[in-house]
C-alpha cells in the first residue's frame, strides 16, 4: 500500500504555499513514479503485467526484451499474440552450413520415413516436457551436433559425437539416441532385420533442424521451436501413432 508523504513542520519563515521545485513537491512525484514506472527501465508507465518479472512493465520493453532476457512462459498472452503476428525471418539471417544443404531430403524420403520422423519429434517433445527450461537453441544444437556426427560417420567410416556444450543439450541427444534404438528394435523384432540406414538417419536430423530453424523466432531464449513441439504430443498421449495421424503431423520446413 502506497504511504503518504507527510511534511516536516516548516520554520515560521517559510510558512506558506510552496514553490513548484520545492522538497515537497518533489517527494511526492518520486513517490508517484515509483509506483507508475516500468519494473525493467523504470522511466516509462508500465501498461501489462509481465509473469517473467512477475511484476508490471511498460510495452515497448516488452517488445525489446521478450525471449532475449527475458525467460517468458509459453502461456503469457502477449507472447502468443506476438507470434500470431511474427513474420518469418529472411533467407538472409539464416547460415547456409547450419541448413546442411548438401544433404538433399526428397518428399519421397519424408513420405516413406514418417515413422522415424515422428518418432524423433516425439523424442525432442519429451526431452522438453521432461526440462520447462529447454529452448530452440538448445534443441537444434544438439540435433546439429548429432548431423555433424552422422555425416562424418557417413564420409569417413569414423563414429565420433560431436561435442556438446550444455546438459541440456546432451539430454536431447540422449533422448534422439534411444528413439533411434528402440525404431530399429521394433522393426529387427517385426521384420526381423532393420532397414534403418545411417544415411537415413542424416537426413531425418536435418529435416529437424531445418523445422527447427523454420519455427523458432531466433532470439536466445525463444522456445517457438519447442512448444510447437510438445502441442504435437499432449504428455499422456502414446507415441505410437497411425499413418494418417503421423501424415496430419509432419509440416515440411
Amino acid at each position: 500500500m502506497a504511504q503518504t508523504w507527510v511534511p516536516e513542520p516548516l520554520p515560521p519563515a517559510a510558512k506558506g504555499k510552496s514553490s513548484p521545485g520545492s522538497s515537497s513537491s518533489g517527494a511526492i512525484m518520486l513517490e508517484e513514479n515509483s509506483h507508475l514506472s516500468c519494473a525493467i527501465c523504470e522511466i516509462r508507465k508500465e501498461k501489462r503485467f509481465c509473469p517473467a518479472v512477475h511484476g508490471r512493465i511498460c510495452p515497448q520493453c516488452c517488445g525489446e526484451q521478450r525471449e532475449v532476457t527475458l525467460d517468458c512462459p509459453s502461456d503469457c498472452p502477449y507472447l502468443q499474440q506476438a507470434r500470431e503476428h511474427e513474420k518469418p525471418r529472411p533467407a538472409d539471417q539464416f547460415d547456409p552450413a547450419s541448413l546442411f544443404l548438401q544433404v538433399e531430403i526428397s518428399e519421397q524420403f519424408t513420405y516413406e520415413r514418417e515413422h522415424l520422423l515422428m518418432g524423433l519429434s516425439y523424442a525432442l517433445a519429451k526431452a522438453a516436457q521432461a526440462d520447462r527450461t529447454l529452448n530452440d537453441r538448445d534443441v537444434i544444437a544438439a540435433l546439429s551436433a548429432m548431423c555433424t556426427s552422422y555425416e562424418r560417420l557417413m564420409n569417413s567410416g569414423l563414429h565420433y559425437d560431436q561435442p556438446l556444450t550444455s546438459a541440456a543439450q546432451h539430454a536431447v541427444a540422449a533422448q534422439v539416441e534411444e528413439m533411434l534404438k528402440q525404431f530399429r528394435e521394433v522393426e529387427q523384432k517385426q521384420l526381423g532385420y532393420s532397414t534403418l540406414r545411417d544415411s537415413d538417419v542424416l537426413k531425418a536430423l536435418v529435416f529437424l533442424v531445418r523445422l527447427g530453424h523454420g519455427r523458432t523466432s531466433g532470439r536466445p531464449k525463444s522456445r517457438a521451436f519447442v512448444d510447437f513441439l510438445i502441442a504435437q504430443f499432449p504428455e499422456k498421449q502414446s507415441a505410437v501413432v497411425t499413418p494418417q495421424e503421423t501424415a496430419s503431423r509432419i509440416i515440411v520446413p
